[in-house]
């Protein structure tokens, strides 16, 4: 499966290195010197990974098919993409990708359906859940307390949310701007 490991950010000095915002929890298995990372758009890569170093706290990739800091500029906001074998990756029911739960069915503990999981949005003090319903999008935070459980196999996840997160028996009424979801 692919999957996102990382984004291409901005240049980084004269030689065409970049700095990368990581999106992987196992980043010396996925940017280490030889390995070829499958690009989005397809049309910017593959890219092989000539130099990796940290500087500052920061990813900085140098890419062989890369030649200088004009070259590297054009593939700013590029995703980069490795594919990984998500059956051998985790020890742990418990651990998935997050690209193995879009689509999954978002439902309440007590069976009401609440809609489709489209996205995760990371944050820094914690991951929403950007669920699909007949209402819009509703943001969920994916914390213990709120996502009890998420059941990868089934592509179901059950949540438990406080009151008013949801407010799924209220209707909307057409220009009321103060309803919530």
């Amino acid at each position: 499966m692919l999957l996102v490991v990382g984004r291409i950010g901005r240049a980084h000095g004269v030689l065409g290195e970049a700095t990368v915002e990581v999106r992987t929890d196992l980043p010396e298995e996925r940017f280490y010197v030889g390995a070829v990372l499958t690009t989005d758009p397809a049309k910017f890569g593959p890219l092989t990974i000539e130099s990796a170093r940290g500087h500052n706290g920061v990813l900085l990739l140098k890419f062989s098919e890369v030649k200088d800091r004009t070259a590297i500029e054009k593939l700013r906001d590029v995703l980069l993409m490795a594919d990984v074998d998500v059956e051998d990756e985790f020890d742990n029911e418990d651990d998935f990708h997050v690209q193995q739960l879009l689509g999954s069915k978002v439902i309440t503990v007590d069976g009401v359906e609440v809609g489709t999981l489209s996205d995760v949005i990371n944050l820094p003090g914690q991951d929403l859940l950007a669920v699909q319903s007949t209402r819009g999008e509703i943001l969920i935070p994916f914390v213990l307390e709120i996502v009890p459980t998420v059941d990868v196999a089934n592509k179901i996840i059950t949540i438990d949310p406080p009151d008013g997160l949801l407010n799924l028996a209220d209707p909307i009424e057409k220009g009321d701007e103060n309803a919530s979801l």
